[in-house]
């Protein structure tokens, strides 16, 4: 993905540059952007101060980190779905949990049970 070129705090001083009545010809020439660039950044982040942009930053940040953990929850729940649809053999003898340690991490394991060798 192409890195960006300009940060918020950027676009929005390019913008108060045009408000202050800089012609836009002449500002986007200097700051070596396309009319349609800076037309596109004003529909966005007309009217915003630098507390707003921060702010706005944040939001998106949170809304990722948010989005991220509704897949995640999403993706859990799905499988505990499946797994409680299944129907599962008679467990014989003490269920069982495992913990084990591969090159240097944490390798988690689970196990419902022993399950009789008669129930494959």
């Amino acid at each position: 993905m192409k890195k960006k070129r300009f940060s918020i705090e950027q676009i929005v001083a390019v913008l108060k540059q045009a408000e202050l009545g800089m012609p836009v010809a002449d500002l986007i020439r200097q700051v070596g952007i396309s009319e349609q660039t800076f037309y596109r950044w004003k529909k966005q982040y007309a009217g915003m101060q630098s507390d707003q942009v921060r702010e706005l930053k944040q939001l998106q940040e949170e809304n990722g980190r948010l989005k991220k953990l509704v897949a995640d929850l999403s993706l859990d729940r799905a499988i505990l779905q499946d797994v409680a649809s299944k129907k599962w053999p008679m467990v014989t003898g003490a269920s069982t949990c495992f913990s084990s340690v591969k090159a240097g991490s944490w390798v988690k394991t689970r196990c419902i049970g022993f399950i009789a060798k008669s129930s494959y």
